[in-house]
């Protein structure tokens, strides 16, 4: 299995965010994870349209906005209209996930859903036909640089099996706590796509070296 490094811009320098993303995209990034964040559906407040309509052109590599919002069906349009790629919503914010679901393949992008530590995966069996990405919360959302919840673990491999079992191809990404010690048992659980925000960005070696570290140490 090929294995996705989408580095989360939540731990990029915010004072110098366009040297950060063109950073990991000459290092190989797969995507950039864009953790959008409103104050009410979590704890802290990130960023948004205008400064995701501001990198769109600094990077040719996918970008992913990941709303952790109230009411996203609201304004989800929006982020597809200035060029993310992807857009992932939350379980727990969507009252109509299905319907949410189907606006995001609508509006032209891929549709994924994301699930908080204590969400059970039953919560999405009945809209996988509508799924591109699924998203595995492996700390709280909110905040960065938090530690790996192992729970997270037979979840991702659960989330596998419901996959092959679909026959469909959708990817298992996998948020929070992601770095050179759990990497390899978020991948060897079934996860394709690890998202890793502090241990890229923070890394005293620099983006390259971590991204490649990431990568090779699941591959190997």
């Amino acid at each position: 299995m090929k294995i996705q490094i989408s580095p989360s811009l939540l731990s990029a320098d915010f004072s110098n965010l366009e040297r950060d993303v063109r950073a990991v995209t000459a290092a190989g990034a797969d995507s950039l994870h864009l953790d959008v964040m409103d104050g009410r559906f979590v704890p802290n407040i990130t960023f948004g349209i205008p400064v995701i309509k501001r990198l769109r052109d600094k990077t040719d590599i996918p970008l992913i906005a990941h709303l952790m919002i109230v009411h996203p069906e609201d304004i989800l349009n929006e982020f597809v209209k200035i060029g993310c790629d992807s857009v992932v919503v939350h379980v727990e914010a969507s009252t109509h996930l299905h319907r949410t679901l189907q606006q995001i393949r609508e509006a032209g992008a891929k549709a994924g859903v994301a699930l908080n530590p204590h969400t059970p995966l039953c919560m999405i069996e009945n809209v996988m036909d509508c799924l591109d990405e699924i998203l595995i919360m492996s700390v709280n959302p909110g905040f960065g640089g938090q530690a790996f919840i192992t729970s997270a673990l037979p979840k991702i491999k659960a989330a596998r099996q419901m996959v092959e079992q679909s026959g469909r191809d959708i990817d298992i990404s996998v948020d929070g706590g992601v770095n050179l010690e759990t990497c390899s048992l978020v991948a060897s659980a079934g996860a394709n796509v690890l998202i890793a925000g502090s241990y890229v960005f923070d890394c005293p070696t620099g983006v390259d070296y971590a991204i490649n570290t990431l990568r090779e140490k699941c591959e190997s």
